[in-house]
């Protein structure tokens, strides 16, 4: 009976400890896709200014309440604008954003194309 009791407690401290890393990966997912709007081109997750670590304060806390992914961005959204996510969504204040860099892909690409027929 000791012995049962004694694998039980191992397997709870185990899956407590694996929860708890899941929470800690699902955070670092979350600030990694966040940019921090004190540092220049860094993410939360890279930064360690006071908004920044504000911010992880701030997600830790939704993610004990139960919000998703989604809906911790959308608050961020709301909150700070648009531009403070690393991955925007297709609408039309950022179509720019995606089809600038295939506009510059095909361009150099039509450049390099050119200047190998003329050889």
């Amino acid at each position: 009976m000791k012995i049962l009791r004694f694998v039980l407690v191992i397997f709870l401290l185990f899956s407590l400890g694996n929860l708890n890393a899941k929470e800690s990966n699902k955070l670092n997912e979350i600030t990694k896709n966040l940019r921090c709007l004190i540092c220049q081109g860094q993410s939360v997750y890279d930064s360690d200014s006071e908004f920044a670590n504000s911010i992880k304060i701030i997600i830790d806390k939704k993610l004990d309440d139960g919000l998703s992914e989604d809906e911790i961005y959308e608050y961020f959204k709301k909150k700070y604008g648009e531009w403070i996510l690393y991955d925007p969504a297709l609408n039309k204040n950022t179509y720019i954003l995606w089809l600038l860099p295939l506009l510059i892909f095909l361009f150099g690409g039509a450049i390099i194309f050119k200047k190998l027929i003329k050889k």
